[in-house]
């Protein structure tokens, strides 16, 4: 089955939409959980309850948009490529690994689109969760959310890097760098 979801992965040239669907929705989910850690953290006294739940509604929004937005525009896509694929081949494709592909392919796309801003909110909500189970963290909980945001953040640039063969630290450091500014944009806002 694996070996089939990669055939049709190739074909359609999906596993670069895929990466690019995960990077960029994946930025998305750190960012914003960023900005709602960053506007609790400069609010003061918010229960720590109240922060996890509003995190997990923009989580889950974020992964419901990415899950229907890319199945919709996908599905579309594959479709158009099918009919015209059909129309130069003169023939009926629904059978073949490029029927399989136009119907698969989408929902693929739909699940990274969808599943990276929700695993990665979910990884920088985690040291709340782990505050409010009673454990003891080097930093307050949103001041350890915040700083996983940066990491998981520095950690997708470097990811980029790595996938455009530039240096790594640049990327990494240039995500940052956008996080940063994000940081102190809401900062500014909120005094």
């Amino acid at each position: 089955m694996l070996d089939q979801l990669r055939f049709l992965l190739q074909l359609s040239h999906a596993h670069n939409i895929a990466r690019r669907y995960f990077v960029t929705n994946g930025f998305d989910g750190a960012l914003t959980m960023l900005g709602l850690a960053i506007g609790f953290y400069s609010s003061g006294g918010v229960p720590i309850p109240i922060v996890i739940n509003a995190c997990l509604g923009a989580a889950v929004a974020l992964a419901v948009s990415g899950l229907a937005s890319a199945y919709v525009s996908e599905a579309a896509e594959r479709e158009k490529e099918l009919r015209e694929l059909e129309q130069a081949l003169g023939g009926d494709l629904e059978d073949t690994a490029h029927g399989r592909a136009a119907k698969l392919v989408p929902l693929l796309i739909a699940a990274v689109n969808g599943l990276s801003p929700l695993l990665i909110a979910l990884l920088i909500i985690t040291p709340l969760w782990l505050s409010e189970a009673g454990m003891v963290l080097p930093l307050a909980p949103l001041e350890s959310s915040i700083v996983t945001a940066f990491l998981i953040l520095f950690l997708l640039g470097i990811f980029l890097g790595t996938v455009s063969g530039r240096f790594w630290l640049w990327t990494g450091l240039r995500t940052l760098i956008i996080a940063l500014l994000t940081a102190g944009v809401i900062l500014l806002i909120g005094s």
